[in-house]
């Protein structure tokens, strides 16, 4: 390990730090930022796939997700999937992110019957097929960002998929209440994530994961939150990135009237997080959910994650992304260089007989010998 972060205690006043003393904060954790990941701030050129909008879990923030016989509800099928990974390849992207809801063929008898009509059982058996298809027949990598997942589950992706990802969110227990934004969603029970990343962590899985800040959480809570992901890197290494998010409330949902976090609020706890996470974590913020987002790298970002010149998010649909000339031409103005990643991590590349399957190594390899990709193993 580079750098283990300080602890909670140390900033657990820093709720409504303002002023000179937020400007500090930012500028020690923007230092700590260049001085492993220099003047470059990456991003992965995406194409993103809903592969289905079902869901066993009911989020009170979300309108990503619809019930079966809602306009929208479907499973994408082969053919859908891989039109979009045609178009991902003629735009020079490198990842496929898939995205889908958590399980939803345990409570809906309509999805059972979809999956068995496309000739699987689970929504994960499904997802390894179409990934293994995405490998077989084009150039781009799959991510994975089914939520929770079994030791069976992860081992059964891991051969195709580069990297795997799943928000924690936040570890508190309180928000699984009535009336709070995880009440009603078995898989968001912060031990089932928590084991999960555990997991992945034990079979050596690259794996994103992150905070969603303003969902009713203290800011005590939202530190122990980054503590708990600081620490399961500290025993397996395998968290690569880890995303601050702000909450965005939508109309239509419980949460719709919840006030948003403000840009200092956001500005404060990617600081922290700097300064609680490793160094060699990439830190990273999007930059489609906030008009301020160039503001983030005075804070310590390094990484924008995934950026799509073709598909929109289909998370948060009504907040497009940044042209990818623009962004780079912003970056410039600040002193740095927007640079083009895989979704994998370069330290990972170099250590691909513990962290990839086999299968993948190869293809991996050709890329990072792309003049477009930022290739330097942290």
């Amino acid at each position: 390990m580079s750098f283990m972060g300080r602890n909670v205690e140390e900033f657990s006043n820093f709720d409504s730090l303002t002023g000179g003393g937020l400007k500090q904060i930012c500028a020690e954790a923007a230092s700590f930022r260049d001085q492993y990941w220099g003047k470059t701030i990456t991003y992965s050129r995406k194409v993103f796939v809903p592969l289905t909008n079902y869901c066993r879990d009911e989020c009170g923030y979300c309108t990503f997700v619809k019930r079966p016989g809602e306009d929208g509800a479907r499973i994408m099928t082969p053919e859908q999937v891989m039109k979009v990974v045609s178009g991902g390849m003629e735009v020079k992207a490198k990842e496929v992110l898939f995205s889908l809801g958590e399980k939803p063929e345990l409570r809906y008898e309509q999805v059972r019957k979809e999956l068995a009509g496309l000739g699987f059982n689970t929504m994960i058996e499904y997802l390894h097929a179409i990934c293994a298809r995405v490998l077989k027949e084009s150039s781009l990598l799959p991510h994975v960002n089914a939520g929770t997942l079994s030791e069976s589950d992860l081992r059964l992706l891991k051969p195709v998929s580069a990297s795997m990802g799943m928000m924690l969110e936040n570890i508190s227990r309180r928000l699984n209440r009535p009336g709070n934004a995880h009440f009603s969603c078995p898989d968001k029970v912060p031990v089932q994530r928590l084991r999960t990343l555990e997991r992945a962590g034990k079979l050596s899985v690259p794996f994103t994961t992150g905070i969603l800040i303003g969902i009713g959480e203290t800011w005590l809570e939202r530190l122990e939150t980054l503590s708990a992901i600081a620490s399961l890197h500290k025993r397996y290494g395998h968290i690569q990135e880890v995303i601050v998010q702000n909450f965005r409330a939508k109309p239509g949902t419980l949460m719709q009237n919840f006030k948003e976090p403000d840009h200092e609020d956001m500005l404060r706890t990617i600081a922290v997080a700097r300064l609680m996470l490793p160094l060699e974590i990439s830190l990273q913020a999007p930059p489609n959910l906030s008009e301020k987002y160039l503001d983030y790298i005075d804070s310590g970002i390094n990484d924008w994650g995934g950026i799509s010149p073709l598909t929109m998010d289909y998370i948060n649909p009504e907040c497009a992304w940044p042209m990818i000339d623009t962004l780079a031409s912003d970056l410039e103005e600040k002193g740095y260089k927007l640079s083009e990643r895989l979704t994998v991590y370069p330290r990972y590349v170099e250590k691909s007989h513990e962290f990839l399957d086999p299968g993948l190594s190869g293809k991996i390899e050709v890329l990072m010998q792309s003049s477009e990709i930022e290739g330097r193993v942290r």
